[in-house]
């Protein structure tokens, strides 16, 4: 590369030879990109060293290759699937994140701007009158009043030879990419929320349904209960205890239905609508468990969003160390302008008129008494701070996709014991209320029986819900590929990060 450098050099100073003789100005402004190195004064970014446990240590023997894959199309219900759509196209935090990521890339073409030269344009007109004393009346053919117009292009550029304004770019450019990661955390999270919803919303609808067959059936008791009082063929005590019986199912109802309607609220904002009703699919019963996503922890630190944001938090803490060192430094500026003046508009661009004029300017600190040292010190105590939270927010990480793998194992065992008991207590039930109707057992046998069998069924729908929240817990956890199949169906377009790197738009 430097051989290539070399035996280009002749040709520049040719050119700069040719230049020379047509304008000054450009023999300074070809010489100052000549002069522009590459050096900066940030430290040399790499990733920190983490240590990464080698397998988690609750991962199931069974998983799959689905973290890059839409994993939600594994319940089995359109409905749940059609929500999720729904509100990546409508979700106002979505919107919100996208938004931010476009202001940040419009700060990152801002900072780098600064690395090229800045042209503009001028146009003036002046028309002046003296007073008809002193030169003007003793030289009368001097024009009074006199008129000046002026036309020019001006051009100023800051040398970036310390590179303060290359690391301010690169520290701009990685907020920008931790924006957009943030943009990413917002749909992981919103699809997560989103399933979790309508998964607790059928499981309360669940509730709901055992509530009112019981409530149906204690009713039912209380009403034959109370024939056989009528006719003394049971006491008054069993007709109280049912209606107590009755009157306790009866409390559990509108709990549920006010649990109901505020998820069907929270769920209607997700999707980006005023509170509404929340269309249903599959019962609770009927909706699929997920697979568990195969990966290994390391792969977290490509995964997870919020790991990536905090890495690029890291980059721009780094580079801003950079660009408090290049304070140290003189700051070389260069300005020129060329244009032509007359006291006549038709005249404004002959040959006779044209004007020029270029500078150069040399600033540097020399006793600042701490203003430079103090930003360097705040410099490489963010970059510290950010280098501790990134490696908290990877231990938190890992410790995430532990605690919903154990949670989905441990829920998932509860379920299947949750569901023996049930099936005992239905037995229970069922005999008990046998050997009262023989005469072999009191009511309060029964009453017993009913008041466990109830709880059970309600706490068996919750955990139905649990589980498959567990399902989606994980794949929250683990982040994948899927965020941006995800992002796909918001029906925006993922923002240009990659045009960071080019060329900033000349206006």
């Amino acid at each position: 590369m430097a051989h290539r450098k070399m035996q280009a050099f002749p040709a520049v100073v040719a050119m700069l030879s040719r230049w020379r003789r047509r304008s000054p100005a450009a023999l300074v402004f070809t010489s100052a990109l000549l002069l522009a190195g590459c050096t900066t004064l940030a430290p040399d970014y790499e990733r920190p060293d983490v240590v990464a446990p080698e397998a988690y240590r609750f991962e199931p023997a069974e998983v799959a290759a689905t973290a890059d894959t839409a994993w939600w199309q594994q319940f089995g219900d359109p409905v749940l699937e059609e929500l999720i759509a729904t509100a990546l196209r409508n979700n106002y935090d979505v919107q919100i994140a996208a938004a931010n990521v476009e202001q940040a890339l419009g700060i990152v073409t801002q900072t780098r701007s600064a690395l090229y030269p800045q042209l503009g344009y001028g146009l003036s007109g002046e028309e002046v009158r003296s007073p008809d004393t002193g030169l003007t009346a003793l030289v009368p053919n001097i024009p009074n009043p006199q008129d000046t117009y002026q036309a020019f292009l001006s051009a100023s550029w800051e040398l970036d030879l310390w590179g303060r304004i290359r690391n301010l770019s690169t520290a701009a450019q990685a907020n920008m990419l931790a924006t957009n990661e943030v943009r990413r955390g917002v749909i992981l999270t919103l699809v997560s929320s989103v399933a979790n919803a309508y998964i607790a919303l059928r499981g309360l609808d669940e509730q709901l349904a055992v509530s009112q067959r019981t409530l149906a059936a204690y009713g039912e008791s209380v009403r034959l209960y109370e024939l056989q009082f009528k006719y003394g063929q049971t006491s008054q005590m069993t007709v109280a205890q049912a209606k107590s019986q009755y009157e306790t199912a009866a409390t559990q109802i509108p709990q549920i239905e006010s649990d109901i309607a505020q998820l069907e609220n929270a769920l209607s904002v997700l999707l980006g609508r005023n509170p509404a009703p929340i269309p249903r699919g599959e019962p609770i019963s009927a909706l699929l468990t997920p697979a568990v996503p195969a990966g290994l922890p390391s792969e977290l630190l490509e995964r997870r969003p919020d790991l990536l944001q905090a890495e690029q938090a890291l980059i721009a803490a780094n580079a801003q160390i950079g660009a408090a060192r290049a304070l140290y430094f003189p700051t070389i500026s260069l300005t020129g302008a060329f244009g032509s003046t007359s006291s006549s508009l038709s005249d404004l661009f002959e040959g006779s008129t044209r004007s020029w004029n270029y500078a150069g300017q040399v600033v540097g600190p020399i006793f600042t008494f701490g203003a430079v040292s103090g930003q360097v010190a705040q410099a490489e105590a963010a970059q510290r701070a950010a280098l501790a939270g990134y490696r908290l927010a990877v231990q938190n990480a890992f410790a995430d996709v532990d605690n919903a793998l154990v949670a989905s194992e441990k829920i998932a065992q509860q379920l299947q014991a949750q569901e023996r008991l049930v099936s005992a207590l239905t037995d229970y039930q069922r005999l008990a209320k046998l050997q009262y109707d023989g005469g072999y057992v009191p009511y309060s046998t029964v009453l017993q029986a009913e008041q466990t069998l109830f709880p059970a069924e309600l706490t068996l729908a919750a955990l139905r819900a649990s589980v498959l929240t567990s399902s989606t817990n994980i794949y929250k956890a683990m982040g994948g590929g899927w965020v941006d199949e995800a992002g796909k169906l918001t029906g925006r377009p993922a923002p240009p990060v990659g045009e960071a790197d080019g060329p900033p738009p000349l206006f």
